[in-house]
């Protein structure tokens, strides 16, 4: 079998750190062609002396000279921008993209790949939660597979492999529930960052771990689920089940349930994307019942965790709502990581923002750029006037 030559767009990040560590445990079947990054130039510029891509894009263009200085004799392309970020995603050398690169920023490269017929693996949420129906009708009028690398969204998959669509009655995700699980509002309004980047069970980058603490990611992943198989807003639900085992559950026409189980490692559904239709052997731990006298399961608490309220009212409405609350979503996940805002007031700076950007039923791909611009303006605005 020739070896898939994989395009790692966010190489820098949680994702892309751990997508390599799969590549290089199988490299008879993996090679990288391509490495991105925004900002990290160091790493980069590591991971590209280990890897030998073909070429490298950093999206700074400040740290251009710096990455070409040392990469320039040694074989490799270098390049700089957001426009070459989307270029490259279009070159017909790669098997396989892993679209990794964190919030909206991952949708001009991701839509580059597809319309080039270049399967994707999607670990970028954002893409299908901003622009999920003009995203997936490219993928289906290219007849270009979309794998999904999220976690909840790889058990879906696995537990739909073999099943006709039409017998499945709704999807369940799992949420750990976060660190806060169980807390109120009057804990909530104290909370700082370094406690909320403390999940109980994952690995991952800080914006999504803020995001999983305030439940919005799991908002995200349910508008995400709506786009990437094709469900109604209503035959998709969330349970809290704490110990994160399982990943998610299928329910069929017949009652049965579907669940894909596993420790959480998030190198499981990476590696299940790059290689399907391949299971691939590891060395990774395994899970066993003798470690767990229990898992347990409870409904979300969405009165207090607002976030995902708002998420499940967006998936509903559809339009552009989604767009807006995942702009102003990431701006004050910015903000709250720099101390700029308190925890409970980003739900605040989303609902205002939702209010305040006009709807639009039926949002054309530029309608979405011009949403999340005035979207990030209006949250940035309301993000300023506040003191803490």
């Amino acid at each position: 079998m020739n070896k898939r030559k994989i395009a790692i767009f966010g190489s820098t990040g949680s994702i892309g750190i751990q997508a390599l560590e799969v590549i290089a445990a199988h490299p008879d079947r993996f090679s990288v062609e391509v490495l991105t990054a925004q900002q990290n130039a160091d790493l980069l510029i590591e991971q590209a002396l280990k890897f030998k891509p073909n070429a490298v894009v950093i999206g700074s263009e400040e740290k251009y000279k710096q990455v070409k200085d040392v990469l320039f004799d040694k074989g490799i392309k270098v390049f700089a921008g957001a426009k070459a970020m989307v270029e490259v995603a279009s070159w017909s050398s790669i098997d396989m993209v892993l679209a990794a690169i964190m919030g909206f920023a991952g949708l001009a490269p991701t839509l580059s790949a597809i319309e080039q017929g270049t399967p994707v693996a999607l670990a970028n949420k954002e893409t299908l939660v901003v622009a999920g129906d003009i995203v997936m009708a490219t993928a289906r009028r290219k007849n270009v597979p979309v794998i999904p690398v999220d976690s909840e969204h790889s058990a879906i998959f696995q537990c739909l492999v073999g099943e006709p669509f039409s017998k499945v009655e709704k999807v369940i995700l799992t949420a750990s529930g976060g660190p806060f699980l169980g807390k109120k509002p009057n804990f909530l309004i104290n909370v700082k960052k370094d406690h909320a980047l403390q999940h109980p069970n994952w690995r991952m980058g800080a914006k999504i771990t803020i995001d999983c603490a305030t439940l919005m990611n799991k908002g995200l992943e349910m508008i995400e689920a709506r786009w990437m198989f094709g469900l109604h807003p209503e035959n998709i639900e969330v349970v809290i089940h704490p110990q994160s085992i399982i990943h998610s559950m299928v329910q069929f026409v017949d009652g049965s349930l579907k669940a894909q189980m596993g420790l959480p490692d998030m190198k499981l559904p990476i590696q299940y994307a790059l290689g399907y239709p391949d299971r691939l052997a590891n060395e990774f731990p395994r899970f066993s019942f003798r470690n767990y006298s229990s898992l347990t399961f409870e409904q979300p608490d969405t009165k207090t965790f607002r976030n995902l309220a708002i998420a499940i009212d967006a998936m509903h409405k559809g339009g552009n709502t989604a767009c807006v609350m995942n702009a102003a979503n990431e701006e004050v996940v910015h903000a709250f990581l720099r101390n700029r805002i308190g925890f409970l007031q980003m739900t605040e700076v989303i609902e205002e923002t939702i209010a305040k950007i006009p709807f639009i039923e039926a949002p054309t791909l530029h309608d979405y750029y011009e949403c999340d611009q005035a979207a990030r303006e209006h949250a940035a605005t309301l993000i300023n006037a506040i003191v803490i």
